[in-house]
């Protein structure tokens, strides 16, 4: 592993609201859950954890721009702004350390024709969806694997 031991985990609009806001799509954990979770595996490789949120793509591109660089990886979940941001998208593509975007619902199975598609995945080097909060651990789980 290289000496950088820190994952950074992004997350974006209204993912604050987790476990409120449709859980019948987006289940019943809330973000600090999910975090937790994080947290947890991310003791077990010996990783400290940058998990932030935020309602404002400007916002996450700073943080990603400043907290990225230094890491092991990036871990996105971009929510609303997968289907729009070409900003977020040149930012990842920005980033010299390994991206991987998730998101708790299967994108694919939506019926909105919009959220059926990504803009920011092709600047990711993988892409997880539909596992809900276990997608975040799989996409650790193959950071791990990665510097292993």
């Amino acid at each position: 592993m290289p000496p950088k031991h820190r994952l950074v985990v992004a997350n974006g609009p209204n993912l604050d609201i987790l476990g409120t806001r449709e859980p019948d799509i987006y289940g019943r954990q809330t973000l600090a859950d999910i975090q937790a979770m994080v947290d947890a595996k991310a003791e077990e490789y010996g990783w400290t954890v940058s998990f932030f949120q935020s309602n404002h793509e400007g916002e996450l591109i700073d943080r990603l721009h400043k907290e990225g660089p230094d890491s092991i990886g990036v871990i996105i979940n971009p929510a609303a702004l997968t289907h729009y941001s070409i900003a977020l998208y040149d930012c990842l593509r920005a980033l010299d350390v390994p991206v991987v975007e998730v998101h708790l619902s299967n994108l694919f199975a939506r019926t909105e024709e919009y959220r059926s598609r990504s803009v920011t995945a092709p600047a990711a080097l993988g892409f997880i969806c539909g596992f809900g909060s276990r997608s975040y651990i799989l996409a650790m789980e193959y950071l791990n694997a990665v510097y292993e």
